[in-house]
This record gives C-alpha cells, structure tokens and sequence, in this order.
C-alpha cells in the first residue's frame, strides 16, 4: 500500500493528535517523523484527557504499531514516564511501541544548553520550550550527537561523557550556573528502562511493512510556519515539518507517499515569540483564547490568538503538497456576528497573495475580508446537514480560496465530536 502523511499547517498546536487517533484504524501504523517531547498532542475520548509528547497519537488503538522514527529526538527520562503514565490504562502499550536505533538522545547537559541560551538572548529569545530539542539537533547535524542505538554499545558510557564535557565548555561561556546530579542519576535510571523496549531499524521495518500491503500514517509535531526552512526564521524549531520530514525522519521515498492530510484552525494561534500577521489584540482575540482554552498542551503558556491567514494557508498547502484538508475548532467560532478572513498582505506598497520572506511586525499590513458569522452551537451537531448556513458557507469559502477539498471538520475536542465532511 502507501504513506499517508498528517501535519499541521500553521504554527502548530493545530489539533493533529485527535485526527490521527480518528484515523488509526484505517492504518497499520502510526509513526512519528520529528520533533520531540516539545510536541503535545491532546487526545480526548471515553471522559479521559491525554497528552502525548513524544509517543505517537495511535498508541490506545490495539493491534496497531506505533514507531517512534529517526527523525525525533528522544528524552529519556520524559519518555519513560510517559509510557508509565499510559500502562495505568493498558499495560499492553509497550508491546506496540517501537523505537528507531537512529533517534537521537537528549542529554541533561541538552537542556541546560537550551535554557543558557535562550537566557542569554535576553528579549530576542525565540520563546523554546527549554526541553533541549534545539541543542540536540545541533550536535545531530554537527555530527557529535548520541543516537539510541548507542546504548547497545559497550562504549556508551564514554560517548556520554565525551560529549557532556564538550557540552560543559560551551554552558560555562554563558557563565551560566547548573547542577545536573540528580538528573544525570534519573537519566541513567531512563536509559537502562529504554533498552527494555522495542529498538528496530525503521528504514527495514518500513520497507518490509510496505512490502506486505499495509497502511502506514506518518505523524507530523508542530506546523509548517515552525520549519527549519520554510518557517517564520528565526522563529522556528529545529527540525523539518513540512511532508519532506516524513521521507528523511522515517526512511521512506518520496513515491511512498499517497495522500497528505493538511490539519489547521479555523482561526490562527502561536505559542511564544516571532511574527503573526493577523494576531488580535481585542475583546474577539480574548474570546477565542477563553472559548478555545488556547493554552499550550506542553507549557501552559498562552496562545496568541488570530484571524485565518489564507496566504500563510495557501503556502502550506503548496510546500506540503496537501491532497486533503482537515479543520480543526470550528466550534469556537461561534457567536461572532462577523468573522475576518486574511485574504492578502500589503507588502512593500504591493498587494500580494503569497507570504514574502518576511513577516515581521511592519512589514506586512493584512487585508481582510469579512464574513458573516454563526450564532449556533456546533459542538453537539452529529450530521453535516444541521449545520447552519453561514457556517456551511464559511468551509466553502476555503475550499475555494485554496482549491483543497475539506475532509473533515472538528467541532469539540472529544474523539466523537469529529464530522466527515466529504462522506
């Protein structure tokens, strides 16, 4: 059979983690391609919330593989708990979660890194989760990184303290004070339970599984406008997560891939620092973050709430190549009497379609249009052809503008609140 890719097309916290539990049992498994405990992925179903940061968003579906690939960067000790967490519902998880050898470790010397980092840029920091995700990545592409497989080596230990020293010299030209006994300690303890687990090659896994006929659904963390590459830079995270990321974070080909399913709000939000064009500073910004609970799965920190962007939309899209879009929140929406859609930018005195290569504060002015709002609750509405018109209304407008046909539509965070709009 094929690949099929999930992600999301914004900043992140898009919603990709219900979709894909949605999804996970049209697949025979679900695999994460980067990122790392960074990501937070909220599942809600049978009454209970779950938050997943480095696991993929198909673990409570028996008979399902779930691969944590190449591309994600690994804490042991956030890894471990988290699988402890999810066994005080099933203790089958493990038997179907699966590790790549070629995922990177982060270290506890990672995160001190990030946060003398970050604190040493004063009110030009980028807004890290402080997780070490960007330090990792850099000794990864550095060539001086520690991958899981290493800990099958009998020369682990020494690795480990080769580049902990390394690792010394650059915090002390912070002159930033640290103590990392005690999380060294626990990370040992980490590293002993990760052998436990299922460590495979996933570029074999994948082309044995492929071979065989079966599904496969790679799971993207963040979104398009945090790629390395293709984001708001410097404003990014460090790994690619655009649909690229899936053939290197995974090992699969580019001719692998069948559909990729393009996850975003109906509306925009951003966690921490960088440019957001159509961000709102009022009562209707205000509203959206209370209605929306638009707080950080990860760090609880608020998410700066806006006006759908269909330029930054329609660049997602064409990067990824979305075949199929799916919209997240809709619900949140209601009881606005109008509702704005950024449809261009003033940039450079010219009226653009496209987002430029810069975005930041006073480059670009957005040029809104407005639609009417819906004053109807959707969050109980189970059938396509209840929903109000101006509501109906609202996705064709978006179908047209980016010529991508809607599949689905969320109106709740519970698994059941989810509506296949295309069937």
């Amino acid at each position: 059979m094929a690949v099929d890719v999930l992600l999301g097309l914004q900043w992140g916290d898009e919603g990709k983690g219900k979709i894909v539990d949605v999804l996970t049992n049209k697949y025979h498994s679900i695999a994460r391609f980067q990122g790392g405990p960074n990501a937070g992925h909220t599942l809600i179903f049978e009454g209970r919330k779950n938050v997943l940061h480095t696991i993929p968003s198909g673990i409570f579906h028996e008979g399902v593989k779930n691969i944590v690939g190449n591309g994600v960067v690994i804490d042991p000790i956030i890894f471990k708990k988290e699988i402890e967490k999810l066994e005080v519902q099933d203790k089958d998880v493990t038997s179907r979660l699966y590790i790549s050898r070629k995922a990177h470790l982060i270290l506890p010397t990672h995160r001190i890194l990030d946060a003398a980092s970050e604190a040493s840029k004063g009110k030009l920091k980028i807004g890290s989760t402080l997780k070490g995700i960007g330090p990792t990545y850099m000794d990864k592409t550095g060539r001086n990184g520690l991958r899981v497989g290493d800990i099958e080596l009998s020369t682990f230990k020494e690795r480990y303290n080769q580049l902990k020293a390394k690792h010394a010299e650059l915090i002390n030209l912070h002159n930033f004070e640290y103590d990392i006994t005690e999380n060294e300690k626990e990370w040992f303890e980490a590293i002993a339970y990760l052998k436990t687990l299922n460590l495979l090659d996933n570029e074999e896994f994948f082309r044995q599984s492929l071979k065989k006929g079966e599904n496969i659904l790679a799971e993207g963390a963040q979104g398009t406008l945090l790629d390395i590459d293709f984001g708001s830079y410097p404003f990014v995270t460090s790994s690619t997560t655009t649909a690229a990321g899936a053939c290197t974070g995974l090992g699969i080909s580019p001719r692998s891939i069948n559909n990729v399913f393009g996850i975003f709000k109906a509306y925009c939000t951003r966690v921490g620092s960088g440019p957001f064009p159509t961000e709102l500073f009022d009562e209707v910004g205000e509203r959206i973050q209370d209605v929306g609970r638009e707080f950080g799965a990860t760090t609880g920190r608020p998410r700066r709430c806006g006006w759908l962007d269909l330029p930054a939309l329609n660049y997602a899209i064409t990067i990824n190549g979305v075949t199929e879009l799916m919209m997240m929140k809709a619900d949140v929406l209601s009881g606005l009497d109008e509702i704005k859609v950024c449809t261009h930018y003033m940039y450079g005195g010219k009226k653009i379609d496209y987002l430029p290569f810069s975005v930041e504060d006073g480059n670009v002015e957005p040029v809104y249009e407005t639609l009417p709002g819906w004053s109807e609750d959707l969050t109980q509405i189970k059938d396509k052809a209840d929903f109000p018109k101006t509501f109906v209304d609202y996705i064709n407008y978006i179908e047209e503008k980016t010529e991508t046909p809607i599949g689905i539509v969320s109106v709740g965070p519970d698994r059941e609140q989810t509506i296949f709009w295309k069937s």
